[in-house]
C-alpha cells in the first residue's frame, strides 16, 4: 500500500514524515528528490540556471531555493516552466525508490503539491492531509524559512485551499498542537494503516 502524505506549507509534513520513519515505515520524499537532483553542479541546476538566470545561485554555487520558491509561486509561467524541467525527473525517481521497499506493509510517498496537477494519485491507495490552521501555517513558515508573511501567503494561494485538500482526503490529521500530539495521532493512524494491510492481504 502506497499511502499520500500531503497539506499546505507549514502543516508539519515533514514532522509527520519522520514519525511515521520512526515506526519503521519507508519514507520517499519529493522534496528530497527534488533537492538531490538540483545539488551543486548537477545538470537539473545547470538547466534551471539557464532558464532562471544565475541570479538564483548563492555565493557558493547552489541553488537559492528561497529566491526561487518566491518567483514560482508569485509568477505561474515561471512555475510551470520550472515543473517541466523538474516534474518528471522526480516522478521517475520516486518510483524507483518506491520499487525498493516493496515487502514493507506500506510505504509513505510525501507530495506538497500533490492535487495541484502531479501524476501520483494514479499509484496512491490512500491519502493523508497533514492539517492546520491557516495562522498557523503563515507563522510556522515564517519562523522556519525567513520569508515575509506576504510571501507566504502568496505561495499558499497558489497552492489548492485548504477546503478543496480536506475534501479529496480519505485521512486527516489536525496539527495544531506539539510534536507530541502530533506523534501520537500518527501512531494510531499507523495501527490503522497496519490492520488494513493485513486484511487485505
Amino acid at each position: 500500500m502506497i499511502v499520500g502524505l500531503t497539506g499546505g506549507i507549514g502543516s508539519g509534513k515533514s514532522e509527520a514524515a519522520q514519525l511515521f520513519a520512526k515506526l519503521g515505515v519507508p519514507i520517499v520524499d519529493v522534496d528530497a528528490i527534488s533537492h538531490h537532483l538540483t545539488s551543486v553542479g548537477s545538470p537539473v541546476l545547470k538547466e534551471i540556471i539557464k532558464a532562471f538566470g544565475k541570479s538564483y545561485l548563492l555565493a557558493d554555487g547552489s541553488l537559492d531555493r528561497a529566491a526561487l520558491r518566491e518567483k514560482v509561486f508569485a509568477d505561474e509561467v515561471a512555475r510551470r516552466q520550472l515543473e517541466e524541467i523538474l516534474h518528471p525527473l522526480i516522478y521517475k525517481q520516486a518510483l524507483q525508490q518506491l520499487s525498493k521497499d516493496t515487502a514493507a506493509p506500506y510505504q509513505i510517498l510525501v507530495i506538497p503539491l500533490l492535487f495541484e496537477g502531479s501524476p501520483y494519485q494514479n499509484i496512491l491507495n490512500r491519502i493523508l492531509v497533514i492539517d492546520c490552521d491557516e495562522s498557523l501555517q503563515i507563522a510556522r513558515t515564517v519562523e522556519r524559512s525567513g520569508l515575509s508573511e506576504q510571501a507566504v501567503i502568496a505561495i499558499m494561494r497558489a497552492q489548492v485551499s485548504r477546503k478543496i485538500r480536506l475534501a479529496l482526503a480519505d485521512d486527516v490529521i489536525e496539527n495544531n498542537g506539539n510534536l507530541q500530539e502530533l506523534g501520537k495521532k500518527i501512531a494510531e493512524i499507523h495501527r490503522k494503516y497496519m490492520r488494513t494491510c493485513i486484511v487485505s492481504q
